[in-house]
C-alpha cells in the first residue's frame, strides 16, 4: 500500500512541476525594471519596463500598458529563441515521461507485471529529468543575461537596470518538484527490484533409504524426521516422496 501511495505522489509532484513549468511560458515580467517613484513631490511618478518571451512593454502610474511584440521568428534575438526552445523540449520530454509513468504506476495494471512496470517507471523518470535539465538550463540561460545587463547598468548609468521577475522562481521552483518526484519513483522501483532478505536459506538433507542425497536438480517432499538438528547444524529429514522438476 505505500508503494502505491508513494507511486502517486511522485506522479502529482511531477505533475505539478511540469505545471509551473507551462505556466511561466505564458507569465509576464521574467525580467522588471523600475523608473521614478522618489519622494518629495505631490505626484509620484513611476514607469515599469517589463519583457517576457515574447513581448517588451512599458507600463506607467496609471496602470496603462504599451507593448511591442516580438518580430517574426529569425528576428528575434539568439538567446530568447535558446529559452524558447529549451522550455518547449523540456514540456515535450515531459509529457512522454507523465504518460509512461501513468502506465508504470503499480496502482493502473496497465504496463504488465511487476518488473515490466518498474522499468517502465524508471524509464519516465529518466526522460522528466532530462526535460527537467532542458527546463532549469533555459532558466539559468535567461537569469545569466539579465545578470550581465544589470552588471553593465551599473557601469553605465544610461541604461536600464533590469532584475529577475516571478516567473523565472516558479520555474525553478517547478524543476525541483519534478526532481523530487522521480526521486521518490526510482525508490519505489530500486526497493522492490532490490529487496532485504528476511529468511536466511538453510540447506537440508533428505534420507532416501540409507543413502542421503542433496537437493540438486530434483523437487523433494520430505517429512521431518525424529532427530530433526545434529551436531553440525544441518537439517535431517525424511523423504516421503520424490517429484522431479
Amino acid at each position: 500500500m505505500w508503494r502505491r501511495l508513494a507511486q502517486i505522489l511522485g506522479l502529482l509532484l511531477c505533475i505539478l512541476g511540469w505545471g509551473f513549468v507551462g505556466c511561466t511560458l505564458a507569465m509576464d515580467h521574467w525580467r522588471v525594471a523600475q523608473l521614478g517613484g522618489q519622494g518629495g513631490s505631490s505626484v509620484v511618478v513611476t514607469a515599469w519596463y517589463w519583457s517576457d518571451l515574447w513581448k517588451d512593454c512599458y507600463e506607467d502610474s496609471t496602470a496603462l500598458v504599451n507593448c511591442v511584440d516580438f518580430g517574426v521568428l529569425w528576428s528575434v534575438k539568439s538567446h530568447i529563441q535558446a529559452v524558447r526552445g529549451l522550455l518547449i523540449f523540456g514540456l515535450c520530454v515531459g509529457l512522454v515521461a507523465t504518460v509512461l509513468t501513468f502506465f508504470g504506476l503499480e496502482c493502473t495494471h496497465i504496463g504488465g507485471d511487476q518488473g515490466s512496470n518498474d522499468r517502465m517507471l524508471i524509464t519516465a523518470s529518466a526522460l522528466h529529468l532530462v526535460g527537467c535539465v532542458s527546463d532549469v538550463a533555459a532558466y539559468c540561460l535567461y537569469i545569466n543575461r539579465v545578470a550581465a545587463a544589470f552588471l553593465h547598468s551599473k557601469a553605465d548609468p544610461s541604461k536600464l537596470s533590469y532584475e529577475i521577475g516571478p516567473p523565472l522562481y516558479l520555474g525553478l521552483v517547478g524543476g525541483f518538484l519534478i526532481v523530487l518526484g522521480c526521486t521518490v519513483h526510482c525508490t519505489t522501483a530500486c526497493r522492490v527490484n532490490h529487496p532485504k532478505s528476511t529468511h536466511p536459506v538453510v540447506p537440508f538433507i533428505c534420507e532416501k533409504g540409507k543413502k542421503k542425497e542433496a537437493l540438486r536438480g530434483q523437487k523433494y517432499i520430505c517429512e521431518l524426521s525424529k532427530s530433526s538438528y545434529d551436531s553440525r547444524h544441518v537439517y535431517t529429514y525424511k523423504m516421503t516422496s520424490v517429484v522431479n522438476v
